[in-house]
């Protein structure tokens, strides 16, 4: 790689030493939250949007709280025009949105902007740019830094003059390439502009200065933030804002710590489209404030919607795993991953209970889910998926979830090694479906191929034809005589139908020992006990372990029952003995 090509930042740019105040400061509020995304993520697009689109993006913009909005670049094209003048000619921007429009520092532009807004009777800002940086004055405008600052001083004249007057309009001031200027140049231009503006705090400037193409660590483009912050002029009268891009895949980092730096307002595209690697995404800065309990002042309750929006606007999908929104970002394969949030899980809905409170209104802090999916409308059901990286956890999960099933953690293990091996074969992500018919077949089926018990037994599998099985409970009864329980049970061996009673023991006990009179001799460990289903439909499903002449298995029935899914699982237990 040829490296020696390239020059790092405090070779390209003045970094001011500073008594950084900004490393001890904390974010406590949301800042102002701008998108671009229908004028800078517009100008990215290999399609830029047409009226419908622009418009469908807009409403979504104002549904979720917006409260400034960047709608285009009208003297760049006719369609971004014709968009402002929507907004002049109907009422889809309610009258507490500001709207912003963006222009360059040329008179005859400036004259299309403002002829663009006329009739808007919302706050407007008209947004003026223009680079700064050595290598922009030099190589593309051919101004020197005394020559380029009277041409932005003109532009800001034209402003005054055009638009001065209209009670609704405040200007902005962005010095492109800001992270490549000195910083004195910026101050003396910038304290130029707000001068002339006549800054104060009941009609203030906003001063924009741009990561236009990321150059250096988050920590210089803080410094070079707090260094302006700290010396302009008429601070009081300036709303200090910053657009981040990400060319180092930094634009977060840079824009959280700008705020920390003295920022108070976020220019970006919401998921981060923009040129080359994007625009800061301010849909993740917004939920990273969200996640550490402070309100981001912006509605995500419905995150896919909006991403629908995005995406059919943009034309471009985003990430599966593209922070909070991807598809897969609240997804676990990991075996460890799925253990930890199955307990997670499980803790969260404890806590819940014994406070007496909705689960949705605790303290989350469920392991590897930064926020609670349920936040932004996503539901529970993908968290956890499996593939061959999964563990016992993580199908566990599932068919708690899907199936009403808790799995003790022996029976996990066990069931576990079953569906890797299926993983393992196929390759592929298995369904919680597909686990549970593994786990049917596993625990469920009959034993050897033979069908299960006669049709309306504890015993009957939907589909089974109900002959064949060595041994078939083909009846129980329980009673309690004098105090002492009774069981009589019906037992087909081989085609051979005995009946016995058993006084002084459950019907487990006594069914265990009427098929050890058979030499099928079975010990029960352990038993669970769960249900599948609600209402009308459920149904009772029982786990046993049990040791028997092949060594400790588990076997589950199933039935209306209870009792009669217990007997079942024996009876499981005794054809699987082997």
């Amino acid at each position: 790689m040829p490296s020696h090509r390239y020059r790092d930042a405090h070779s390209r740019v003045e970094i001011p030493l500073i008594e950084r105040a900004w490393p001890t400061k904390r974010l406590t509020q949301a800042p102002l939250w701008v998108p671009v995304d229908l004028r800078d993520g517009n100008q990215a697009l290999a399609e830029p949007m047409d009226p419908e689109r622009k418009r469908l993006f807009f409403e979504r913009m104002v549904a979720m709280g917006y409260k400034e909005i960047e709608v285009g670049y009208p003297s760049a094209s006719q369609t971004d025009f014709d968009f402002v003048r929507l907004i002049a000619d109907t009422d889809i921007a309610p009258d507490d949105v500001t709207i912003v429009v963006f222009t360059a520092a040329r008179r005859d532009l400036i004259e299309r902007t403002v002829a663009s807004i006329a009739g808007i009777s919302n706050p407007v800002v008209i947004h003026m740019y223009t680079a700064t940086a050595p290598m922009w004055r030099d190589a593309v405008l051919g101004h020197s830094r005394e020559s380029l600052k009277e041409l932005i001083l003109a532009g800001g004249r034209d402003m005054l003059e055009l638009a001065g007057h209209l009670p609704n309009v405040r200007f902005q001031f962005s010095p492109e390439v800001f992270n490549l200027t000195e910083p004195d140049y910026v101050l003396e231009v910038c304290d130029a502009m707000t001068e002339l503006w006549d800054a104060r705090p009941e009609r203030p400037v906003i001063l924009n200065l741009p990561a236009t193409v990321e150059i250096a660590t988050p920590n210089i483009y803080a410094d070079q933030i707090e260094y302006v912050h700290t010396r302009l002029a008429r601070r009081d009268g300036v709303i200090l804002s910053v657009h981040p891009h990400n060319d180092r895949g930094t634009g977060i980092a840079c824009a959280e710590l700008a705020v920390l730096a003295g920022a108070q307002r976020v220019e970006g595209c919401i998921f981060g489209n923009g040129e080359r690697t994007g625009n800061v995404d301010i849909a993740t800065l917004a939920l990273n404030l969200h996640a550490q309990g402070i309100d981001p002042q912006i509605d995500f309750s419905d995150i896919d919607e909006i991403r629908r929006t995005v995406e059919y606007c943009n034309r471009i999908e985003v990430h599966p795993r593209h922070p909070y929104v991807g598809d897969l970002v609240h997804t676990a394969f990991s075996g460890t991953h799925q253990d930890a949030i199955k307990k997670g899980f499980a803790e969260h809905r404890a806590r819940a209970a014994a406070a007496g409170l909705p689960e949705s209104d605790i303290e989350w802090r469920v392991p590897y889910l930064p926020i609670d999916p349920a936040d932004i409308g996503r539901s529970y059901d993908a968290v956890i998926r499996v593939n061959s990286q999964s563990g016992k956890g993580g199908i566990a999960y599932l068919l708690e979830s899907e199936y009403g099933i808790e799995l003790p953690r022996r029976l996990q293990i066990d069931l576990a090694r079953r569906v890797q091996q299926h993983t393992d074969a196929s390759g592929a992500e298995v369904t919680a479906a597909a686990i549970w018919e593994i786990f049917a077949a596993a625990y469920l089926a009959p034993a050897r191929g033979h069908a299960g018990a006669q049709p309306g037994s504890a015993l009957t599998e939907p589909g089974s034809a109900g002959t064949g099985q060595a041994l078939v409970l083909e009846s129980f009864a329980s009673s309690v005589e004098g105090g002492e329980p009774s069981t009589t049970l019906t037992l087909r061996v081989s085609g051979e139908t005995f009946v016995s009673t058993h006084s002084g023991t459950g019907p487990v006990e006594a069914l265990t020992a009427a098929l050890a009179e058979h030499g099928a001799r079975i010990e029960v460990l352990e038993l669970h006990q769960s249900s599948m289903g609600s209402g009308n439909a459920s149904e009772a499903i029982t786990l046993i372990e049990y040791r028997a002449a092949g060594g400790v298995a588990w076997a589950a029935g199933r039935d209306r029952s209870t009792l009669a899914a217990t007997l079942a699982a024996v009876m499981r237990a005794a054809n699987h003995r082997d």
